[in-house]
């Protein structure tokens, strides 16, 4: 699967139902998320996150955050509350504008469906964070990302970042492991009535490190990650983009 599709897929999530394809949790489809619950997650999320920054990177600035796959704004409205400008990042215009009635003047979001970042220059935000995103994009597309979050970040600023590490082995976790993607897109569609299908992509720590060290970026920290479950690992890793001691 392409960029393209991917980014025309969530499209189409985010019309259908934006707040359960962003957090996928038991009885949340069909509009089953509370709104006070939802944005709690990313609150909480956003908090712990922050707490770790500052005991890594205890100079970081608090002037420019970029939320990238921003979705419909759960981490780019708490993100706010530390920083004085928080541009979200997603490829779906749906999710965007739930995002604008959500967060208001608070934040501000940016349509992005390229395959990189160029639009924002080098070093220019103090942190760049991403959480159930790149797990949704194709390997390569999502390595690529992770290079371009360090670009873009201050030689003072960290890079927040959760991929899937792996399947575990419940049911459907051993059909993501052996299951070729388009097998299990059909899964999702036709069994699972997902408006469209959800990529799950599994980024190893080799793999991870490999396009950290590219960017001549630093491995700060790397922490497992139970809070989503859904069927796969998580891992969290907190990233320089140069000047530190690996982890």
């Amino acid at each position: 699967m392409d960029l393209a599709a991917t980014n025309d897929d969530w499209e189409t999530l985010g019309r259908e139902d934006p707040f359960w394809a962003v957090y996928v949790a038991p009885g949340t489809r069909d509009g089953g998320w509370d709104m006070r619950a939802f944005l709690d997650t990313g609150r909480t999320e956003v908090e712990r996150a922050l707490r770790r920054v500052e005991e890594l990177v205890p100079a970081a600035g608090r002037e420019r955050a970029l939320d990238f796959g921003c979705g419909v704004g759960r981490l780019s409205l708490p993100l706010s509350t530390h920083f004085a400008h928080v541009t979200g990042v997603d490829s779906s215009p749906s999710m965007l504008a739930r995002a604008r009635e959500i967060a208001g003047h608070r934040c501000e979001f940016v349509l992005n469906r390229a395959p990189d970042l160029a639009r924002f220059g080098d070093a220019s935000v103090d942190l760049a964070y991403s959480s159930l995103v790149l797990q949704h994009l194709p390997r390569e597309n999502a390595l690529l990302f992770i290079r371009e979050l360090l670009r873009i970040t201050r030689p003072t600023g960290s890079v927040v970042v959760q991929v899937a590490s792996r399947p575990d082995w419940s049911a459907k976790g051993v059909a993501f492991r052996f299951a070729a993607p388009g097998l299990t897109g059909w899964a999702q569609r036709r069994l699972l009535g997902y408006p469209a299908p959800m990529l799950m992509t599994a980024l190893s720590d080799r793999a991870v490190r490999k396009a950290v060290n590219a960017a001549g970026g630093t491995v700060l920290a790397v922490e497992s990650d139970p809070s989503y479950g859904g069927h796969w690992h998580y891992t969290r890793y907190y990233l320089a983009p140069s000047g530190s001691q690996p982890a």
